[in-house]
């Protein structure tokens, strides 16, 4: 099984990457905050990965810390939720937060997560509650949470095209990023991303 992968990336969108390894393209499925960390094409880029096997497709799937790996493994054990599912979750709400949500029982939060209804939030808490304590913030966190990705005129449109990937009805998705960008003029992807994740999230 891969479980990581360093060398070139050759493409980057909001939830996949092509990471160059020795002249063979890895085609990686990733969360938010692993895309708030990649740098630009052609840049080196190393990731923890999750192979997932199936009778007709094997999927990567890819982190920027061991911390992120390891809450998704636990997230995708439980009941209902499978490795695209996991990674929206993962997308949808901070690493940190969730952990918060899962330890307070914040059922009205998981539940904002496209995908996630009360039941699969309930079964969240019930079989994390638990194992989410280990699971304290790193360095490399910390710095995904501050950094920024390279301003360009299609900002909103990328920001658009990931949040309708996540699940978010485009008309909802719309609605966010307008009141985000009313507030944030001339913000970067990850912002309009991170405030309109937070509206949604209300």
């Amino acid at each position: 099984m891969i479980a990581h992968l360093s060398g070139k990336l050759l493409e980057k969108n909001a939830t996949s990457v092509i990471v160059d390894v020795a002249g063979v393209g890895y085609e990686v499925h990733i969360p938010l905050s692993t895309f708030y960390e990649l740098g630009e094409p052609g840049s080196d880029v190393v990731l923890r990965i999750y192979t997932h096997v199936r009778e007709d497709a094997i999927q990567l799937f890819g982190f920027n810390t061991p911390r992120e790996r390891d809450l998704y493994l636990k997230v995708i054990s439980v009941q209902g939720i499978g490795p695209k599912l996991g990674i929206t979750v993962l997308s949808g709400i901070g690493v940190d937060e969730l952990v918060r949500a899962v330890k307070g029982n914040d059922i009205g939060r998981l539940t904002s997560i496209p995908g996630i209804g009360r039941k699969t939030a309930e079964r969240l808490v019930i079989d994390l509650r638990d194992k989410v304590g280990e699971l304290t913030p790193d360095a490399d966190d910390a710095k995904a949470a501050e950094k920024g990705v390279a301003a360009g005129d299609d900002n909103y449109d990328d920001a658009l095209s990931a949040l309708t990937n996540l699940g978010y009805q485009r008309s909802v998705a719309e609605k966010a990023l307008s009141t985000a960008r009313a507030e944030i003029p001339d913000s970067t992807v990850q912002k309009l991303l991170r405030r309109a994740l937070q509206l949604l999230a209300k």
